[in-house]
């Protein structure tokens, strides 16, 4: 193990890692369509995998805990992983189970579509992450996201100690239950995600909320803060008393695919500083949009260097 992994994480993640299996389209099929693609890419990802990966090429410390299958795509995601910088020494193999798959069609315009197969990270369970309570505990920052059974979700709450980001998504098909949000202090939603977890049935036809709105809602969630992404428009801070909106930098999109993970792993690198969330979201939408600008979701985040090679210092 590095020197830098026995000094123990910054940043500890409890999340998925799957293989994307992702093929460029013209346009998103829609319901019945039948479209012809490029040739198909196999590439590292998974919410939390991409996440830790986002961290890492930042320069932080990281543990990956999770569960991977105990087929070809297992050995594929661990080596794309520890060739990050990420410790994967709690990333547990699966026996009799696939890895976790991602179907993605990348449209030209740079947004996809996405349907996940769990495999082993719908094994992972709360007794899984019990036995890392040391390395949650020790992290500065606990980095949470729901690929995996909520159980899991709910007990790394229960032993982090440091600062815990839970990125809601895939977004919930229910409200999350309050004795969840009570232990995390920052909640990283999209707009969709925010709507559901608020129970608000306004959303507009294209996935997006008014800005009034969104604080609004983000105030009614039992946290401490939240930090509302907007895609191309930014993101938006709310606490109790103070929401500031964080704009963007404009840029053509390539591929969307990991704009969000990179957004969360960057806020990450920037809690651990002790940034304050809006200097924080500030790196965060940078590092986001820089992610958008090359193809695949984990060859896509950058190094500091990179995001500012990619979109001027």
């Amino acid at each position: 193990m590095a020197e830098d992994q026995r000094s123990g994480p910054e940043v500890a993640v409890v999340g998925s890692a799957n293989l994307d299996l992702v093929v460029a389209v013209k346009t998103i099929p829609v319901a019945g369509e039948t479209v012809l693609g490029g040739d198909l890419r196999r590439i590292p990802g998974g919410k939390g995998a991409n996440q830790a990966v986002a961290a890492a090429r930042l320069g932080r410390r990281v543990a990956m805990i999770g569960r991977l299958g105990d087929d070809d795509a297992a050995t594929t995601l661990r080596s794309a992983m520890d060739a990050a910088g990420v410790d994967t020494t709690w990333l547990l193999n699966t026996d009799g189970t696939p890895s976790g798959t991602a179907l993605i069609a990348v449209g030209a315009d740079g947004d996809n579509a996405i349907v996940v197969s769990p495999g082993a990270n719908g094994r992972v369970s709360s007794a899984d992450v019990a036995s890392t309570a040391q390395v949650l505990g020790a992290a500065a920052v606990v980095l949470l996201q729901l690929e995996v059974p909520l159980e899991a979700v709910e007990a790394a709450v229960r032993h982090a100690r440091g600062t815990v980001v839970l990125n809601p998504a895939p977004a919930p098909s229910s409200m999350l239950p309050d004795e969840l949000l009570d232990g995390v202090d920052v909640i990283v939603p999209n707009q969709t995600e925010l709507a559901t977890l608020a129970g608000y049935a306004g959303l507009s036809a294209i996935g997006k909320v008014d800005p009034d709105t969104a604080v609004a809602l983000a105030r009614g969630l039992p946290v401490a803060a939240a930090v509302v992404t907007l895609g191309a428009a930014g993101a938006m801070v709310v606490t109790p008393t103070d929401a500031t909106h964080v704009p963007a930098p404009a840029v053509e999109p390539v591929d969307t695919t990991a704009a969000g993970d990179a957004f969360c792993g960057a806020l990450a690198d920037a809690l651990v500083d002790g940034a304050d969330l809006v200097r924080a979201a500030e790196w965060a939408v940078r590092v986001g949009a820089a992610a958008t600008l090359r193809p695949g979701a984990q060859p896509s985040l950058p190094t500091p260097l990179e995001v500012d090679q990619l979109l001027g210092a």
